[in-house]
Formats: C-alpha cells, sequence, structure tokens
C-alpha cells in the first residue's frame, strides 16, 4: 500500500517536540533535543537503507521507535544527562526480534486521562472570526480536513480519529474520557457529547472500553447540584475537578468547608467516591496557591474511604524535578509529597499519583524522569502511580506506551535516593494494573471480553496496514497557545 501519511518518513515515532496541552505555554525544545530528533532521523535513514525497506515504513515498524529511543540516549548522554535511559539492546535499530522484546508487551493498559474536542460543538459559536484552536493538528493526516471550510481541520478530531488514535494505533485497552475547566455555557465537550463518543464505542462491542468522568467545580454556581444527574443519568465513574480554576478567577482547595468539603460530601452520598483532581500546571498566576497540593493530605485523612486522584501528580512543566528535600520548599512534585509525609498519608493507601502530561514532558529530560518518577513511586507507592496521557492532545499515546516500557532509573539513583527499579511488574502496575482498584474494574472480565470484541477485530485488521501520522494535536508554540485561549470561555484565571 502507497502510504498517503508521510510518505517520505519524515515523522519520527516518538513524538519529541513542544506541544502542550494547551494549559501551559509550549516550551521550546533544547539543543540535546534538537541533536536527539536530529540523530533518529539520520539513523532511521542508514537503517532503513540497510534493512531495505522505505524510510516511512521503517518508521511506522517497531525497529524505527528502537531506533528513535537509542538516538535520544545518546544525545541525552552527551548532555550529561544519565540518571535515567531507554533500556534497549543497542542492536534493537536492527534487530526486529530484540525490539519487539523491550517495546512490544502484553501489559493491561488503562489510561485514566483522555480528553476529546466535538469538532461540531456549541463551543465553536465562543470562537473568534479569525480563531484556529487546535489549528496545529494534522491536516495531512485526515481527509476530513479536505472540506474547505475554516475550521473543517477540526473534524481529524472526531470519534473515528479518535478511535484510531487510542484503540487502533496504541496498545491502551481502556480510557476515560476527561474534561478541560470552563463555564457551564461553553464546554468544549459536554457530558451528552461524550457519551456519544461512548455509544460508539459502544457500537463495537467495547462498552467498558470507555468511562466517562463528570466534571464539577464547585466554586461555579449550580456545578454540586449538577452531581445527582451525572451520576445518575449519565454513570460517571469519577469527578474531574480544577482546583485553580473559577469562573471569577479564583480557584479553591479541597478542604474549604465552603466548597471542597461539600464537594466530598455529595460524592460520598452519591456513592461515587473516586475524585480526579487537576494539580499542577498552573494556568496562571492567580492560580498558582490553589494548583499546589497542600491541600490532598488534609483531605485524605480526613476521607479516607475516597479515592483521591491527583492528576498530572502536581507537576510544573520547566521545574526540573530534584530529590525530595523536606525543608527546601519546592513546587510540583514535591507539594504532593510534602502533603502527604505532613499529614501522615502512607504509601499506598488513597491517594494516587497520574502522569498525563507529566510523563511526556519528562521524557525530555532522563534526569528528571527518574527523579520524578522515582518519587512518586517512593512516596505515593507503587499500587497508586497510575497511567494517563493526556492524549488527543499528544496524538497517538503509543509513543509514550513505547518510552515508558523501556525506561529505566539509573542504579546510582536507586540507591542514592531509595527509588525502586522499573521492572516488568512494576510497569503492569503503572499501566493499568493500579487503577483498577479505584475505578472497581473487574480485571479478568475485562482481559476476556477485550480479546474478542469488536476493536479487537478491527486492531487485527488493521495491523496488515497500519498508518499511523505520528503527529501531535495541541499547541507547539506561543502564537498556537494564545490562539487556542482565543475560544477559552473564562477557561484561564
Amino acid at each position: 500500500m502507497t502510504d498517503r501519511i508521510d510518505p517520505d518518513g519524515l515523522r519520527l515515532p516518538v513524538k519529541l517536540d513542544s506541544t502542550s496541552n494547551g494549559e501551559f505555554e509550549p516550551i521550546p525544545l533544547a539543543r540535546e533535543h534538537e541533536l536527539a530528533n536530529r540523530l533518529a532521523l539520520e539513523t532511521a535513514t542508514r537503517n532503513a537503507r540497510r534493512t531495505g525497506m522505505s524510510r516511512r515504513s521503517f518508521m511506522v515498524s517497531t525497529c524505527g521507535a528502537a531506533t528513535t529511543l537509542l538516538a535520544f540516549n545518546q544525545a541525552y548522554a552527551a548532555a550529561g544527562k544519565t540518571g535515567g535511559h531507554y533500556d534497549l539492546a543497542a542492536d534493537a535499530g536492527l534487530d526486529p526480534d530484540a525490539a519487539a522484546a523491550a517495546l512490544e508487551g502484553q501489559e493491561f493498559i488503562f489510561d485514566v486521562q483522555g480528553h476529546f474536542v466535538n469538532p461540531s460543538g456549541a463551543w465553536l459559536k465562543e470562537v473568534p472570526a479569525d480563531g484556529r484552536p487546535l489549528s496545529g493538528m494534522p491536516k495531512a493526516g485526515c481527509s476530513l480536513a479536505e472540506g474547505g471550510g475554516d475550521l473543517d481541520y477540526l473534524k481529524c478530531l472526531g470519534p473515528d480519529e479518535f478511535v484510531k488514535d487510542v484503540f487502533l494505533d496504541s496498545d491502551t485497552d481502556m480510557m476515560v474520557l476527561s474534561f478541560v475547566p470552563s463555564r457551564a455555557d461553553a464546554e468544549p465537550l459536554t457530558i451528552e457529547e461524550a457519551d456519544a463518543v461512548r455509544t460508539i464505542v459502544n457500537k463495537m462491542e467495547g462498552d467498558y472500553r470507555l468511562m466517562l468522568h463528570g466534571r464539577v467545580n464547585p466554586n461555579q454556581p449550580g456545578d454540586i447540584e449538577m452531581m445527582d444527574e451525572l451520576a445518575g443519568i449519565w454513570g460517571v465513574s469519577a469527578w474531574k475537578t480544577y482546583t485553580q480554576w473559577g469562573p471569577d478567577g479564583k480557584g479553591f482547595f479541597l478542604s474549604d468547608e465552603d466548597t471542597g468539603v461539600p464537594f466530598i460530601e455529595k460524592a460520598r452520598d452519591l456513592g461515587v467516591k473516586v475524585i480526579a483532581i487537576h494539580k499542577g500546571i498552573p494556568f496562571g498566576e492567580r492560580s498558582y496557591e490553589h494548583s499546589q497540593c497542600s491541600d490532598i493530605g488534609v483531605v485524605a485523612k480526613r476521607y479516607p474511604d475516597v479515592s483521591f486522584l491527583i492528576y498530572h501528580s502536581g507537576f510544573v512543566p520547566g521545574n526540573p524535578e530534584l530529590p525530595y528535600d523536606h525543608a527546601a520548599g519546592r513546587d510540583g512534585i514535591d507539594t504532593l509529597v510534602k502533603s502527604l509525609i505532613d499529614n501522615d498519608v502512607a504509601p499506598n493507601s488513597n491517594v494516587y499519583a497520574e502522569l498525563g502530561s507529566t510523563w511526556r514532558f519528562l521524557m525530555r529530560d532522563p534526569d528528571s524522569a527518574a527523579h520524578g518518577l522515582g518519587k512518586l513511586l517512593k512516596y505515593c507507592g507503587e499500587n497508586n502511580v497510575v497511567w494517563g496521557t493526556d492524549s488527543i492532545w499528544y496524538g497517538s499515546p503509543q509513543d509514550q506506551i513505547q518510552a515508558f516500557r523501556t525506561f529505566q532509573i539509573s542504579s546510582e539513583l536507586q540507591e542514592k535516593h531509595g527509588y525502586p527499579k522499573i521492572t516488568p511488574a512494576l510497569r503492569a502496575k503503572v499501566f493499568g494494573l493500579n487503577a483498577t482498584k479505584p475505578y472497581n474494574i473487574h480485571l479478568t472480565e475485562v482481559q476476556q471480553r477485550a480479546a474478542v470484541d469488536g476493536i479487537a477485530r478491527r486492531r487485527a485488521e488493521y495491523a496488515n496496514h497500519r498508518e499511523p501520522h505520528f503527529m501531535t494535536h495541541g499547541p507547539k508554540n506561543r502564537r498556537e497557545f494564545l490562539n487556542l485561549l482565543g475560544w477559552n470561555g473564562g477557561r484561564r484565571t
């Protein structure tokens, strides 16, 4: 088959770029990243020739991903970043068996943070005349974008493309469809539209594969009252809230008696005792205080029967992760660790650290990746770090999966800081097993159904003519980021 997408094979299968999830201004690549991408393309070109494959065919192969990760190792080591590395055999770029041994797996992968934007939703009424939200997505990779309309490119983010990115081009088995903060009258995805996506997946006999959050911001009038409908009619599996967001620009803490506490009490009353809290990635100076995790240990200790899932793990993009120091008062992941320690919340209890956008950014810096993952596994617990990718913003999550399958913390940092070695068993926990507990997933039943449902059959057919686009959808520079904010509907503070 002639490849319609990237016929020259210029896109790398592991995407190292400046793309953000739209919640922080894209951070440009450093020299080592530019070198990593250049080395990867040069090496892939040579390896493709040696194997007699076109460069595009080689990029789509497992050896293409292995070649890319090995080139990243080389570039990072040249920059003195050796706290972690991608653990692959040196010949994995040319040996399909060696590549498969490192990059292919049978883990149950449950992505607890996925996103979808309705390409024809009411939110488009908020877009200014010259607005081009999410215009960085791959037009060339989707024939739906060829209609000629100003916003036709958004069709490439529709339900069919969502299913392709998540369930065909990646090894993801299940996903939770989440929400962004917004006024009730300006949601990029309403609960009705999210349910429509779930229905599409359900028609492929995959009614268990896509779960829904219910967006609740208790500092917005009417949100707590809407929780009855979200639970009773839409069957949400958890609540998603943004403590740094508010309709008037003011955030809240979960420990606040007039907002956060009534929200938690309502969740308990409704029997949906899983609360996903966006922490870290502040939306601006006014929201910075409420983006920190000081309230998490307080409510976790007060409500031991509630599972608190800390989305992004409190991570702040651009801040290098260092070993935890209780007296240092650092931002980011350390605020989560400090809150747990200060409130005597033990590892592997009721606080879970989620990796959406966090792991994707840590992939740029193996030192920060080693400290970030090491701290979360040590202080939240090896049973309480859960997988999330924040895709669609980063395109298909397969590259994040492949990178995590091979990442290893250096033995020096393991010994010095008490970080665990990332074994296959530990990876399997993070990829999906850990999240089965708060989300009440019956693993054996899910795996039996996943082996024979409509998505499994589509995967088998698709494997013979794979066409991954290797592109990201989120903003990649300041201009695209500000353009995205043009339809924020009060989203930023």
